[in-house]
């Protein structure tokens, strides 16, 4: 018996998708008629010479789409003609449409993924080996997923294997494993003067002294890491060389070249958060390049494709791999399975590339707001970026400012919760550009914050 077999020599992109766009164009056609049985996925996987998981997810996105429609026990169908109906909302984040703006998250846009996810979990429905999802793993035991990790990394020129990479429930999972494997209370932990304000948080619970860095213009330089290191016995460095939470800056590579070698030079471990690494289209190669054998490189999906994908990686040097898969075991015995399997889906399939080329063309629309509203000498940021570090006008302090923002409906944070010493604490405020829901709510907070630069502070602010 002869089945429908689509040429697939021609077609471009994941294999799935060219299936399921030979599906609807064989509909529209009417070489697929209207209640035409497809082939079973077995037969037509054998006689494409694909896998069955990618017919499988092929007739999900055909179903998706509205080509085709499955009957339990009976098979796939193609679907009678007539209007499809009306799709059901995609699933969003709990970002309200109205009330205050917010600009104090540092989360991404959900996008295209939830429509993303839709597919994956179609896909995921139709394949067997569903319980192992469920059941527990041990943190070295999903090779698979590990390698979708080093395929993700390999993007920024960072070189790794399966066998190197150690999966975490996100970024700030990592960072916390990356503490508990390398440190002990009473330890000094060297870290940029302003810094990402939940790594203070682990710091004290961890009972570690965080020693602030930071030359006249505030940055972290290789002569004050060499100067600190000659007055106190530290065995760490933390940092945040590409798009610093909260300044925006980027470190140039021969800065963190010579970073790395101060490092080498006094045995010192390095922690690169790099969570925010896949927006720059061009950025320098992370820090751990230049220094991979001290180096403990955290990263996540949770800034690049959508921020409930809960899967970070976490790429050290091969003797650290022991101590920090323990620590992970200890503090969550696991990363999701299910949540690291779309993750490897969609790095595999493309999916990724996709979802994170969304983020930084938002990104890009979004600081392009900013640059039209805010007076260029007082913001500094990047163009692909989701927060801007503003610097204040005399008349106005942090508090002051952040305070007056919110009465007028703008949330933001001040620059003192990212300080490490309190008692320095910058006349500045960051606002993340990245949460709200619509570029048109990012607007009118943008005016928001404008019209308060323009008054002469506080008594003299002005009322939208």
């Amino acid at each position: 018996m002869t089945i429908w077999q689509p040429s697939l020599a021609a077609r471009r992109g994941p294999k799935f998708r060219q299936i399921a766009d030979a599906i609807g164009e064989s509909v529209a056609s009417g070489q697929l008629a209207r209640g035409a049985r497809l082939p079973p996925q077995r037969d037509l996987a054998h006689a494409l010479g694909v896998s069955l998981n990618t017919v499988t997810r092929a007739y999900a996105d055909a179903t998706a789409r509205g080509f085709v429609a499955g009957e339990v026990g009976r098979g796939t169908y193609v679907r009678a003609p007539g209007p499809l109906p009306s799709p059901t909302p995609p699933a969003s984040l709990a970002r309200p449409a109205s009330g205050p703006i917010d600009f104090s998250l540092n989360l991404p846009a959900c996008g295209p993924a939830a429509e993303r996810l839709s597919e994956t979990l179609l896909a995921l429905s139709g394949t067997e080996g569903l319980a192992g999802f469920l059941d527990h793993q041990s943190a070295g035991a999903a090779p698979r997923h590990a390698a979708a990790g080093a395929a993700w990394l390999a993007r920024l020129g960072l070189e790794a294997g399966a066998e190197d990479i150690v999966l975490t429930t996100g970024a700030q999972q990592g960072l916390l494993v990356a503490l508990m494997a390398t440190t002990r209370p009473g330890d000094v932990v060297l870290t940029e003067a302003l810094t990402y304000a939940p790594f203070k948080a682990m710091a004290h619970h961890l009972g570690l002294k965080l020693l602030p860095l930071a030359d006249e213009a505030g940055e972290l330089t290789p002569a004050v890491l060499e100067a600190a290191l000659g007055r106190v016995s530290a065995k760490l460095l933390y940092c945040l060389p590409t798009l610093q939470t909260p300044t925006a800056t980027t470190m140039d590579a021969e800065r963190r070249a010579a970073l790395a070698g101060i490092a080498r030079k006094h045995d010192l471990v390095v922690i690169e958060d790099d969570v925010f690494g896949f927006l720059p289209p061009e950025r320098p190669p992370p820090l751990a390049c230049f220094a991979p054998e001290r180096t403990i490189y955290v990263t996540s999906v949770s800034k690049s494709l959508a921020p409930g994908l809960r899967v970070g990686y976490l790429l050290a040097p091969p003797a650290r791999g022991h101590a920090l898969r323990s620590a992970v075991s200890l503090s969550s015995w696991m990363p999701p399975p299910l949540m690291a399997e779309i993750a490897g889906r969609w790095i595999e399939d493309g999916t990724a590339e996709a979802l994170n080329g969304f983020q930084r063309q938002e990104a890009a629309a979004r600081q392009a707001l900013a640059r039209a509203l805010i007076p260029e000498q007082l913001m500094q940021a990047d163009s692909h970026g989701f927060h801007l570090w503003l610097r204040l006008p005399a008349g106005w302090t942090a508090d002051l400012f952040r305070l007056e923002a919110q009465e007028r409906g703008v949330k933001l944070v001040g620059g003192g919760a990212f300080a490490v010493d309190p008692a320095v604490s910058p006349n500045a405020v960051r606002l993340c550009l990245s949460h709200e829901s619509s570029r048109e709510r990012v607007r009118r907070g943008l005016e928001i914050v404008a019209s308060l630069l323009g008054s002469d502070g506080p008594k003299g602010a002005m009322v939208l």
